[in-house]
C-alpha cells in the first residue's frame, strides 16, 4: 500500500509518516519500482499502535520504546502520564475558574480585568496582610465575585484574614449564603466551622433558615455556632442547644451569654432555668459540669432560679454550693 492509501486509511498525514520514518519508527516494508514508499499490513498495523500510544500522551521516543523495548514496563509510566494528566486537569481547571470570575466581576476594560486579576492573586497570597488587603479593598474598590470570596473565607486559617473575608463576604450581596451552605458538608472539619461561622455573620436575608439547617448537621461544632447565631437572633427553641454546650465545655461562655439575653423574656428564663436544673440533676453529670452549668444561672433571673440557688447553695459538692451563695450573694438574695 503506497504512503497515501496509509495516510488515508490511518487517519495520519503524510508528512507524519514520513517523520515516525525518520525517526525509526515504521519503516516501509519496500519500494515500488518507481520508488515510492510500500507499507505491508504488519506495518500499517503497527502505525495505529503508535496512533493508539500517541492518544495516551507518550512521547514519540517513549512509544518507540514501548514498541521495541521487550523490557519496557508500560506501569510507571502510566502512573507517571496519570500524574501529569492530573496537573495538568487541576492547572486548566484553575484557569477556567480564574476566567469565570473574571467574567462575573463584569470588567468594563482591560484595567479592570487586570485589577481583578490582580485581587484575585492578593486573595491566594502567601502573605496573610496581602490577603487582609485584598479581602477590605474587595467591598470598595474591586468587584470580587462571590465564589472567590467564599473560597478564600472556607480556606483561610489566619483569625484577622477571616474576618476581614467575612466581612468582605458580608457586603458583597446576594449569593453567599447558599455557597457557605454548602462547605457545612465538606469532609474538612475547618472548613464546616468556617462555614458556619461566616453564615453566621451574614445578614439575616435567608441565613436563618439555613443555620436552622445546620442545626440538623452531624457535626456538633456546626450545631453549636448555629445555636450561637440563632439564640443571638432571638430563637428560644435552640435552648437545649446551648445547655449542651455549657455541660460539654464546647463554647460555653459563649453559649451562656446567649442563654442570658434570652433570659430576658421571663417565660423563656424559666425554661432555661428548667433546663439548666434537669442537666444538674442528670447522674451521669461531672463536677465540673455541675459547676459550668450552676455558674450558668447566675444571669437567669426568675423565683425559679432563686430557690434553685438556694437549694445548690447546700449541695454535697463543695464546689457547687460556693458558687451557688456566691452567685446569691451578687444577687443580694442572701
Amino acid at each position: 500500500m503506497l504512503i497515501g492509501d496509509v495516510a488515508r486509511r490511518a487517519g495520519v498525514s503524510a508528512r507524519m509518516l514520513r517523520h515516525y520514518e525518520s525517526l525509526g519508527l515504521v519503516r516501509p516494508t519496500g519500494r515500488t519500482d518507481s520508488g515510492y514508499r510500500e507499507y505491508s499490513g504488519e506495518d500499517i498495523r503497527r502505525i495505529f499502535h503508535i496512533e493508539s500510544l500517541r492518544s495516551l500522551g507518550l512521547s514519540l521516543r517513549e512509544v518507540g520504546r514501548a514498541l521495541d523495548d521487550p523490557g519496557f514496563a508500560p506501569a510507571e509510566l502510566v502512573d507517571d502520564l496519570i500524574r501529569q494528566t492530573r496537573d495538568r486537569l487541576a492547572a486548566e481547571t484553575e484557569l477556567l475558574t480564574r476566567l469565570r470570575r473574571i467574567d462575573a466581576a463584569e470588567p468594563a476594560d482591560w484595567e479592570d480585568v487586570l485589577q481583578t486579576v490582580a485581587l484575585l492573586q492578593a486573595l491566594g497570597s502567601k502573605s496573610a496582610g496581602a490577603r487582609q488587603r485584598a479581602a477590605l479593598s474587595a467591598a470598595d474598590e474591586v468587584p470580587v465575585p462571590v465564589e472567590a470570596l467564599v473560597e478564600a473565607v472556607l480556606d483561610e486559617s489566619d483569625p484577622n484574614v477571616a474576618g476581614a473575608l467575612r466581612w468582605a463576604l458580608a457586603q458583597s450581596g446576594e449569593g453567599g449564603a447558599a455557597l457557605l451552605a454548602e462547605g457545612l458538608g465538606s469532609a474538612s472539619a475547618e472548613v464546616r466551622k468556617r462555614a458556619v461561622q461566616s453564615l453566621a455573620e451574614l445578614p439575616d436575608d435567608g441565613t436563618t433558615a439555613l443555620l436552622r439547617d445546620a442545626l440538623a448537621n452531624p457535626d456538633a461544632v456546626v450545631r453549636g455556632y448555629a445555636a450561637l447565631a440563632l439564640g443571638a437572633r432571638g430563637a428560644a427553641d435552640v435552648v437545649p442547644v446551648l445547655i449542651d454546650m455549657i455541660a460539654e465545655e464546647r463554647n460555653d461562655v459563649d453559649a451562656a451569654d446567649v442563654l442570658s439575653a434570652l433570659a430576658s423574656d421571663p417565660e423563656v428564663a424559666d425554661r432555661i432555668a428548667t433546663g439548666l436544673l434537669d442537666r444538674l440533676a442528670h447522674e451521669a453529670m461531672g463536677p465540673s459540669a455541675r459547676r459550668r452549668l450552676t455558674q450558668a444561672l447566675a444571669d437567669i433571673p426568675g423565683d425559679l432560679t432563686a430557690g434553685a440557688l438556694v437549694d445548690l447553695s447546700h449541695d454535697e459538692d463543695r464546689a457547687v454550693a460556693f458558687t451557688a451563695t456566691y452567685i446569691l450573694k451578687l444577687r443580694g438574695t442572701r
